[in-house]
């Protein structure tokens, strides 16, 4: 998806959810980092995270979407927009937008190692020297394998 698609699926959300349009810039900023989505206050723009896009898809996406959206029409009423503003906790609700984003799944970066003798595998976020240890199950010597990176199942 492009900006300018988010923009039009913005719009489109806007209007079915909400009976309103929305007039401000939609975009992706890819730096964010443990948030779904922002909205900014003085320009009225809302950038949308594309990791929880590729994540766990368009469904969910829009959620966040319609989140994003109860700031911005909320505050454009004058009406209590923050989390904790009884306002946006209904508005949530009549849209059925959640009030926080799901974590997004981390990869994990380390190193994995090999037994000699029974060939079980081990995967360490930190090097070890493979001189000084041995294998739990055999007692057999450790071989490093390769720097690599896990994704959670």
């Amino acid at each position: 998806m492009t900006n300018t698609e988010l923009q039009r699926h913005m719009e489109a959300v806007s209007l079915q959810f909400f009976k309103r349009p929305f007039t401000h810039q939609a975009r992706f900023n890819a730096r964010l980092r443990t948030t779904g989505g922002r909205y900014l206050l003085a320009s009225h723009a809302i950038e949308m995270n594309p990791k929880y896009l590729n994540a766990y898809g368009l469904d969910y996406f829009t959620a966040i979407m319609r989140h994003e959206l109860c700031h911005y029409h909320l505050h454009l009423e004058g009406k209590g927009y923050q989390h904790r503003d009884t306002d946006f906790r209904q508005l949530l609700k009549e849209v059925d937008a959640p009030r926080f984003c799901h974590a997004l799944p981390e990869e994990k970066a380390g190193h994995l190692y090999q037994c000699l003798t029974c060939k079980q595998k081990i995967f360490r976020q930190r090097r070890f020297d493979v001189k000084k240890y041995r294998c739990g199950n055999c007692g057999g010597k450790w071989k490093y394998l390769q720097e690599t990176t896990i994704k959670p199942s």
